[in-house]
């Protein structure tokens, strides 16, 4: 089940929005020198990249291998799992993304764009819990008690 946690914000430092913020900003503004000397297609491709995510993930790792930490524990394993959880929701966010530009790239040349927009909207709405649910489906190889266990540090016993 995907749950808000609203108290989560409270946890954020603001040197991380700004680290996103950023991380962001020279995205998009490299997004605008690839279009302003390949056009504006292939600057738009670069500007769909999200450009926030990988400042995401690292700030997500940390923030698992931190509350770790506090209790005495390494947390890399934890840190790498969650950030990796994280990429798996911005690949499937993508693939929305993408319908949705497929729906406007297809249609507005043609119809009213306001109109296209809304079913644009609508597509992304119904394929995004699609593509979560596909996720949850998926089949899933077994973990062996050994790379459970090197995933939380510790070695077999021999």
């Amino acid at each position: 089940m995907v749950l808000a946690r609203w108290s989560a914000i409270k946890q954020v430092h603001a040197h991380e929005y700004a680290t996103r913020f950023i991380f962001g900003g020279i995205c998009t503004a490299l997004a605008g020198l690839i279009a302003s000397h390949w056009g504006p297609g292939v600057g738009g491709l670069f500007l769909a990249f999200p450009a926030i995510f990988p400042a995401s993930a690292c700030l997500i790792e940390s923030h698992q291998k931190e509350h770790k930490r506090k209790i005495g524990r390494d947390g890399t394993g934890r840190g790498r799992e969650a950030a990796a959880l994280d990429a798996v929701g911005a690949s499937l966010a993508a693939i929305a993304l993408a319908s949705f530009a497929a729906v406007v790239w297809l249609l507005v040349p043609r119809y009213n764009s306001a109109g296209v927009i809304a079913l644009a909207t609508v597509v992304w709405a119904g394929v995004s819990p699609v593509m979560w649910l596909l996720w949850k489906r998926r089949p899933r190889k077994p973990r062996t008690s050994s790379a459970r266990l090197r995933d939380r540090g510790r070695a077999l016993p021999s």
